[in-house]
């Protein structure tokens, strides 16, 4: 998620400057537009080569397939070496295909590998003046529940308390990060101003939070349902920016009837490199300090797995589709239709829609590079419902990092004018004190007080 004000990129100076600018920005828009047409060929491309090459009838598999002569000598001796990899599969959560997933991450980290040691070899840094930081392992300070398989869950609550807000939200945190994180450099005087209750919490493995044996996006979803009823949360909106992301979209295809809303970005991908604006800010002392102490409650357990499966969610089948969350009437069978018609000559039917009621609301930055604007725009696509804030100049990080106003505009966007928490009043409804008075009619009336709150619409 992004943001912020920039300059224009106008060249200043020099006659032929902001023509030049345009010619560039023409011809790199063309070549973006050739490189979307290049990806959908190879994919039709590859559509007839799987149709027509690769049938049981074709050359190729008759004599290298799996059944050939061929294929038996090359595929045994594959299957005993696979075998005796797969006891890295235990890493994976049950449901995931691990062909996709393994060859995903290992072409990922293959490029990332290569990014880092292409900046390295390009930094001009000798490596012995370079600064190594230690990891500390701080004491445990989070506040837990116990969920229903016996589970901790370790959170954190920002801004007023839940029985005061007037709106609450939950964030789950990204990768390599922990319920710190939060909505990084938040004030809690702003979330004060708008009645704003903020939990984050560790996902399993992570921080203070146990591990789940067998996690997916449905059992996320579920223990963030928990968080909200241990609480005493009604509604709640849901948090995502970055790879926190796929968890918010969880919440709305499995838990959409506690949710009043959802904010953030999608971010089902890797990019290699960082736009200017990000990296600038990642040099910044007070993102340094909030990155370090976030790592290290992130891998105060000391165990690889949980980051495994996290990374395994990213590039595997997240169990639904965004076209789950399309707001669409409920598709019946014949017999139902027949029973509505009939319902509908003596009574008023409402129609019944499925998918998410709630609003979405997704900010881009129009100079991301992780998740570039042309997703967000796929998105909106499939759910034409949802609400783009498109933002110039801004990266992957600068809109929800550490930027005050950024946060307000959020909050305005999302809660209109901040009305501050919840007031609590000793004063009885009108309703109830009649009830009262007719219960005790015989008896002397005793002046009774009730706390009543304001019930926060989300």
């Amino acid at each position: 998620m992004n943001s912020g004000n920039n300059s224009s990129g106008f060249v200043v100076g020099g006659g032929g400057g902001g023509e030049w600018e345009r010619v560039k920005e023409g011809v790199t828009e063309f070549m973006k537009g050739v490189a979307e047409m290049t990806v959908e060929l190879g994919k039709g491309c590859r559509d007839i080569v799987k149709q027509s090459l690769v049938n049981e009838e074709s050359y190729l598999v008759k004599n290298f397939g799996r059944d050939s002569y061929f294929g038996k000598r090359v595929g045994g001796t594959c299957s005993k070496l696979f075998g005796k990899l797969s006891f890295f599969n235990e890493y994976l959560p049950e449901d995931k295909d691990p062909l996709h997933a393994w060859s995903v991450i290992f072409f990922v980290s293959l490029f990332a590998f290569s990014a880092i040691y292409l900046n390295l070899e390009h930094d001009p840094s000798p490596p012995l003046t370079k600064e190594i930081k230690q990891v500390f392992l701080h004491p445990p300070s989070a506040a837990r529940i116990v969920l229903p398989d016996g589970r901790y869950l370790a959170y954190k609550e920002q801004g007023v308390p839940p029985d005061r807000a007037r709106f609450s939200m939950i964030a789950p945190h990204t990768f390599l990060s922990s319920r710190l994180a939060g909505i990084p450099g938040v004030k809690d005087s702003l979330l004060e101003e708008f009645g704003i209750c903020l939990l984050t919490y560790d996902l399993p493995g992570f921080g203070e939070s146990d591990p789940h044996p067998n996690r997916n996006l449905e059992t996320s979803a579920a223990d963030m349902l928990f968080l909200a009823d241990s609480l005493g949360l009604k509604r709640f909106w849901v948090v995502g920016y970055s790879s926190g992301s796929m968890h918010a979209w969880a919440a709305l295809r499995y838990i959409p009837d506690r949710l009043a809303g959802k904010h953030g970005q999608i971010d089902k991908w890797l990019s290699l490199s960082l736009g200017k604006r990000d990296k600038a800010l990642m040099e910044d002392p007070i993102y340094e300090e909030f990155w370090q102490r976030d790592v290290e409650e992130s891998i105060r357990q000391g165990n690889a797995k949980p980051f495994v499966e996290e990374a395994a969610l990213q590039v595997s089948n997240w169990g639904f589709s965004l076209l789950d969350l399309k707001l669409q009437k409920k598709k019946r069978s014949g017999s139902a239709d027949l029973i509505i018609w009939l319902k509908s000559m003596f009574v008023e039917v409402q129609e019944e829609y499925t998918g998410f009621l709630g609003p979405i609301h997704i900010w881009q930055g129009m100079e991301d590079k992780v998740v570039p604007p042309w997703m967000t725009d796929f998105v909106h696509r499939i759910l034409p419902g949802a609400a783009v804030h498109k933002l110039p100049y801004e990266g992957h990080f600068t809109y929800i990092y550490f930027c005050d106003e950024c946060h307000r505009q959020i909050f305005t966007t999302l809660f209109g004018t901040p009305q501050g928490p919840l007031t609590i009043s000793l004063e009885l409804d009108e309703n109830e004190r009649t009830t009262l008075e007719e219960e005790n009619v015989e008896q002397q009336p005793e002046e009774a007080e009730e706390v009543v709150a304001n019930n926060g619409e989300l």
